[in-house]
């Protein structure tokens, strides 16, 4: 196992692309896995798998499953271990303004999460569709329980429960745009989720990319994510950020 996760620290692939849900393949999937070990007086280990597959299973219908993992380990102390299931199901999205059903599940051990799920629906709207570059915009709304390993939390107001509930609005954007004549590409993923309920219970995220063509089917990539939640356990940070380099290999 070491030596595999030594080889991606030599060679990180991107076995991925950003699938839009109104591309006229039936079928699309796509696989990443990046890893990292040291070894010495400090053992580090990171791994992360993504999976992104696309089909479907009745006309006019389109399924997408979105599922990841992220494992690392400091000086043999689990340090994360993640695991989060985006599933969608778009009616009509050929058209330009579609509906969608979706059902999401996770685990969060950095932020001592032991499940959450939300399930909901919502409209999404083509803003722009030109070729492979597109501009999404979504709305939706979601019911949502999240279940934490402690009951102390930074608003003392959710304290005493380990289970937090509440409905969700999000507004969802997300686009692909070839630049300076196709030498470079830039994708990006964002979503803003505040309560219906709660005032100061609210998440955002922003995941934006860049990549530039290598061959034909190889892409050099570098990816930023930065991820904020309002409602954390006591004495936790709210934000994350991650930025990650490697390629970005297409079957299409």
């Amino acid at each position: 196992m070491r030596k595999v996760l030594y080889y991606f620290l030599i060679l990180p692939i991107f076995v991925s692309a950003q699938i839009n849900e109104s591309d006229t393949l039936k079928v699309k999937a796509s696989l990443s896995l990046t890893g990292f070990y040291q070894g010495g007086n400090v053992e580090t280990v990171i791994f992360r798998a993504k999976t992104d597959v696309s089909f479907n299973p009745k006309k006019n219908w389109v399924f997408k499953n979105q599922n990841s993992y992220v494992y690392q380990e400091f000086g043999k102390n689990k340090a994360d271990e993640d695991i989060l299931s985006l599933n969608f199901l778009y009616f009509h999205p050929e058209r330009k303004i579609y509906p969608f059903a979706l059902g999401f599940a996770s685990t969060n051990y950095r932020r001592e999460i032991d499940y959450r799920y939300l399930l909901g629906a919502g409209v999404s709207i083509k803003i722009l569709k030109k070729e492979a570059d597109f501009l999404n915009l979504s709305l939706s709304s979601e019911y949502e329980q999240t279940r934490f390993s402690k009951t102390d939390f930074n608003y003392t107001e959710y304290n005493g429960s380990q289970s937090i509930s509440t409905l969700r609005g999000t507004v969802w954007v997300n686009g692909r745009y070839s630049l300076v004549k196709e030498k470079m590409i830039l994708t990006h993923e964002s979503y803003v989720q505040p309560s219906l309920m709660q005032a100061n219970n609210y998440r955002w995220q922003a995941d934006v990319g860049l990549e530039f063509p290598v061959w034909k089917h190889l892409n050099f990539k570098t990816n930023y994510r930065h991820t904020f939640e309002s409602i954390v356990i006591e004495n936790q940070k709210q934000q994350d950020q991650f930025l990650t380099f490697g390629f970005v290999v297409k079957s299409y």
